[in-house]
């Protein structure tokens, strides 16, 4: 799981990578590719 200021160019790095909201938190998550993970803050 990387942690970064900006979820965008995580998102970018694979064309399955949603953002999501999981308390207070928002994360980039995966479900084809789970390395693929980030969360934000």
């Amino acid at each position: 799981m990387k942690v970064a200021n900006s979820l965008r160019s995580l998102k970018l790095r694979h064309r399955d990578c949603q953002v999501v909201r999981r308390k207070g938190r928002v994360y980039v998550i995966n479900k084809t590719q789970k390395r693929y993970k980030a969360r934000q803050g």
